[in-house]
């Protein structure tokens, strides 16, 4: 039997794009919004911004390539955390609190999908390098790859999985040795989700789904996702400490 591996994910980005039918920007309502939440004394953005796409909620960030945002563009709310430290259920939770708040404030009849993208790494633990636990560990490849005259330089696989009946979302999963850093194994999951309709019953918004979606991704990655990466994680030296 294969022996899985536990893994510690770094998440690098967190996106998530909520779309909904076509509107004309509109700035004061986000406005307002952002006011209301330096009013609670939480604000979950610390600047507004106005751009020709539309209004921007962010945060200052420290690290090149960073991002921290909220933007309402006209087909779609899109969120960003990119090296922010931000944790993925703060950033579900925060992604849910800002879109029932807009959506009110701009009366967003229907939001008609959602796709989250999660971007992470791990280290394999029997492999020193990631392009060798691909190669080796998980594709089985010898000298298949001489026939091109040189070594790649990355190793990939992607895999497409549809929605199927007790699984709402369909994933799009990438796996591939990471440039920047050879020991780790870069994961990317694009999930996408169906319609949501702003509303509900007493004390809800309807749009407790838009978090639960978030949370699905991630639980795709860091566990079926990290079980299948385990499978292969098996050959070469013993596990080192990481």
């Amino acid at each position: 039997m294969a022996r899985l591996m536990l893994y510690t994910p770094r998440t690098i980005a967190l996106v998530c794009e909520i779309f909904h039918p076509p509107m004309m920007p509109d700035p004061a309502p986000i406005q307002r919004v952002h006011n209301q939440h330096y009013e609670s004394g939480d604000p979950p953005y610390a600047s507004f911004a106005v751009t020709g796409a539309g209004a921007v909620l962010s945060n200052p960030v420290h690290h090149p390539g960073a991002s921290s945002l909220a933007a309402f563009l006209p087909d779609r709310f899109q969120f960003r955390e990119e090296l922010s430290g931000l944790t993925y259920d703060d950033f579900a939770a925060r992604v849910r609190r800002v879109t029932e708040q807009v959506s009110a404030a701009r009366g967003v009849p229907l939001f008609t999908s959602q796709q989250v993208t999660l971007r992470t790494l791990v280290n394999p633990r029997a492999y020193r390098d990631s392009r060798e636990y691909l190669k080796h560990g998980m594709f089985g490849f010898d000298d298949e790859t001489e026939v091109f005259g040189r070594e790649p330089q990355l190793f990939g696989i992607r895999m497409v999985f549809p929605e199927v009946p007790g699984e709402p979302g369909s994933h799009n999963l990438r796996i591939e040795s990471f440039h920047n850093d050879p020991r780790s194994i870069f994961i990317e999951n694009v999930s996408t989700y169906g319609p949501i309709l702003p509303g509900g019953g007493p004390g809800q918004s309807g749009l407790e789904q838009v978090e639960t979606n978030i949370l699905s991704a991630y639980r795709f990655v860091t566990e079926q996702t990290m079980r299948f990466i385990g499978g292969f994680d098996t050959l070469g030296p013993e596990p080192e400490d990481q």
